[in-house]
């Protein structure tokens, strides 16, 4: 039924794009920057004498369908760049395609276009989306004033992350495994450094971020909670460019330039994109920063509390990555594109020999667009290839391995009408696992499997008048488990005025992919994953049989927009994800005939309001969220240790001087205390092994604690966060300049608590204050 439903799907669609043009022509074209050939993003399009509007897309490409035949003037524009008009014909059932390239004028190009943006929201559904871009990831006080996206996603509304050393992202209730990070449409299944403070992609390579945080539509599944897609650009078309940098934390290099310029007259390019970089921090730490290193935590990851005499200038942040990307782009004269890229992320952690891990990630792809230069239908798809493997070895000398090999293919097909857009499409997937652990008791489990899944899907975008519908449907089927999950999805928006809209957006999602990090787990560096289990597995802390092997969830998102000026704007969005079944690992597992997997449910509900000002020197951002993270394991309710009840954020930049050659940045982040389990005893852990020799009245035995009945039922204080940065641009040529970036991560050194040693009482603190000054050359 599955392979027929897939078969006749795509020719429906088809069959309606086909009748649906009559005998009116399309317009469409791409727009570029003249100086570098870079895509123009959400510039402003207007078919003068249709009366229809758009805004090009991450590509620059736009397309106005059902034309009637006439003459017409399209006429370009983007803050920054002059305008550019051009003199159209259009003809029965023809396609006329047009490349535009805007000239720079003498202003701040980093200037957000506020009207593109606005235009951009009154269009889109985007409910619990969020697009991030270059200019306001490297705006955030970082810390080695080195910018990137894994600092930049803590300031989104609903997301909050663990800790500074080996903490895990959690987007709206969701652990990360069970949100999917894309790296240009293939899954990256360990986006982030063991530090915390980086991720495996560079900040000057990617073209935009989005960010879709519960509600997302039917082109996207395989995961129940949210969805980050990352996009890079293509290597500078008109001239060899890049950058080198230093601080305390790291260094990178990016080289970017044409093998086949894009010329002026049309015709189309080659260019090539390379980044790489390198932290130290494991040698620069013992001469910047050993007073940040607290032997109480990493004894605590190692397993090992006999570190006292331990020199910390011996030991440094033991954290180093290494991160390579590739890419080589091939842009056709009519906007089709064709890319190819690899890359090799390494990380490391070596804890003086207590414990040593390391992870490495290898892949390769490529990805295309293709306009046909006779249809209304644009294609574009990816294809790729992935290894992920973690090694852990601790003091205890059990070894924790992990890997997974992974196949992406992906094909979809956009439809444009006049007031309406199709898109659907087909994802197939497969992966290979191979995962080995032992717990405290010394029992082994073991999987090594392959599967594979393939799924299709169809989204309509309707605009009537002021309001636009999108409903979506999802089929995904799970060969492993032989199901077929039917996941439908909805989301609309209405443009009350100008500028005040509502919007909702909701649906089903599934997903058969099991990490081996638990939500009970402070800090934990092994990040492992294994397949949805093929055993037999019943409801929570019952006998009763659950109906299917997948774990999944619904959603619903509303909320509403405010334009309170041309700059300020507002954003309110309550949102409840209802987890119906989550699967996980058994890991207090005491004999072999005990499961390998239990299940349980769990909900996140809350409230996420933000606001932003972009003026031409002053950009605010800030957000507060409430919200409520729990799971049923079927003997009690209980909130999850990521529950952060309120969170603040705050981040203000401002450009000033002559030229604005100085930029001055300040994030503060105010959050209350996560959960955890309160003690309520101890006893001497005497495991009765050697009963001959063991004077059970008088020996001095370990020393075990007893838990609480209630799980987390305590609260750890609030943490809060000053960080700041100043950045001072030199300027010596059109293409060289410098920047020195000097910034203070916890200006004010808050002795935020991470957790507390149970048995020696020994707080662990996140990380201190920490300066530190940056230098990027560009060229």
């Amino acid at each position: 039924m599955s392979i027929r439903v897939f078969t006749v799907l795509p020719l429906l669609l088809l069959s309606l794009a086909a009748t649906a043009q009559n005998k009116d022509g399309i317009v469409r074209g791409n727009v570029y920057d003249k100086e570098s050939g870079e895509p123009i993003i959400y510039g402003n399009v207007l078919l003068k004498g249709a009366d229809m509007g758009t805004n090009t897309d991450l590509d620059g490409f736009f397309s106005f369908g059902n034309v009637p035949p006439g003459e017409y003037q399209l006429q370009v524009s983007y803050l920054g760049y002059d305008s550019t008009v051009v003199d159209v014909k259009v003809q029965e059932k023809s396609i006329v395609y047009e490349r535009i390239e805007l000239a720079s004028q003498s202003i701040d190009l980093k200037t957000v276009n506020v009207s593109s943006r606005r235009e951009q929201a009154r269009s889109d559904v985007q409910v619990s989306k969020l697009r991030v871009t270059p200019q306001q990831i490297q705006s955030l006080p970082s810390a080695g004033g080195d910018s990137d996206i894994a600092q930049y996603l803590t300031v989104l509304p609903g997301i909050v992350v663990s800790g500074d050393q080996g903490g895990q992202l959690y987007i709206r209730g969701g652990s990360p495994v069970q949100n999917r990070v894309l790296l240009d449409g293939m899954t990256i299944y360990n986006p982030f450094h063991s530090i915390g403070l980086f991720s495996v992609f560079e900040t000057e390579a990617i073209r935009s971020v989005d960010v879709l945080t519960g509600g997302f539509n039917a082109e996207h599944g395989g995961r129940v909670s949210a969805i980050v897609d990352i996009k890079t650009r293509e290597g500078n078309k008109k001239r060899l460019s890049g950058l080198v940098s230093a601080s305390p934390f790291l260094a990178k290099t990016m080289i970017e330039g044409p093998i086949k310029k894009l010329s002026d007259d049309g015709g189309g390019s080659t260019s090539f994109l390379l980044t790489a970089k390198h932290s130290y921090l494991n040698e620069s730490s013992k001469l910047f920063y050993d007073y940040a290193v607290d032997k109480d935590f990493f004894s605590f990851a190692a397993g090992d509390t006999s570190l006292a005499n331990v020199n910390t200038s011996d030991i440094g942040l033991p954290y180093t990555f290494t991160d390579l990307y590739g890419k080589l782009s091939f842009v056709g004269e009519n906007g089709s594109k064709f890319n190819l890229f690899g890359f090799n992320f390494t990380d490391q952690f070596d804890f003086i020999g207590l414990a040593k891990l390391n992870w490495t990630t290898t892949g390769a792809g490529g990805d295309f667009t293709l306009i046909p230069p006779n249809s209304n239908i644009i294609l574009n798809g990816t294809v790729a290839v992935s290894d992920y493997e973690v090694r852990l070895q601790e003091a205890d000398g059990r070894p924790r391995r992990s890997s997974i090999s992974s196949f992406d293919a992906l094909l979809n097909f956009t439809y444009f009408g006049a007031n309406s857009q199709v898109d659907y499409g087909f994802n197939f997937t497969g992966f290979n696992t191979d995962f080995s652990f032992q717990n405290f008791l010394g029992l082994s489990f073991q999987q090594r499997d392959f599967t594979t899944e393939v799924a299709g899907y169809v989204k309509y975008k309707q605009k009537i008048g002021n309001l636009i519908l999108e409903p979506g449907m999802r089929l995904h089927y799970y060969a492993s488990q032989s199901e077929m999950s039917i996941e439908p999805r909805f989301g609309l928006k209405y443009n009350i005025t100008d500028w005040l809209r509502f919007k909702f957006a909701g649906g089903r999602y599934s997903q058969n992919l099991i990490s081996t990090v638990n939500d009970l787990d402070v800090v934990n560096f092994f990040v492992g994953f294994l397949a949805g289990p093929q055993e037999r597995l019943t409801k929570p802390n019952s006998n009763e049989v659950v109906d299917d092997r997948l774990q999944r969830s619904w959603h619903a998102v509303g909320g509403f927009e405010v334009d309170l000026s041309d700059q300020l704007s507002i954003n309110v969005e309550p949102y409840l994800k209802r987890f119906t079944q989550l699967i996980n690992i058994n890991r207090n597992k005491t004999d072999e005939f005990d499961p390998d997997f239990i299940t349980e449910t769990g909900e996140a509900y809350g409230i996420d309001f933000s606001a932003r000002y972009q003026g031409p020197k002053t950009y605010i951002w800030a957000t507060y969220s409430l919200g409520r993270v729990t799971r049923d394991d079927g003997v009690q309710v209980y909130p999850t240790i990521f529950d952060r009840r309120h969170n603040v954020n705050i981040l203000v930049t401002r450009a000033f001087g002559q030229d604005r050659k100085w930029e001055a940045s300040l994030r503060w982040n105010l959050g209350s205390g996560f959960p955890f389990t309160q003690t309520q005893g101890f006893y001497e852990q005497n495991n009765f092994e050697d009963l001959l020799s063991s004077d059970v009245l008088t020996g001095n035995f370990g020393l075990g604690t007893l838990l609480s009945d209630d799980l987390n039922g305590g609260r750890l204080p609030y943490y809060h966060r000053l960080d700041a940065s100043l950045k001072r641009t030199f300027k010596f040529s059109k293409y060289t300049s410098m920047d020195i970036n000097l910034s203070i991560t916890n200006v004010y050194d808050r002795e935020n608590v991470f957790f507390i040693d149970r048995v020696t009482n020994n707080r662990v603190d996140q990380l201190p204050i920490l300066p530190s000054l940056g230098l990027q050359f560009n060229f």
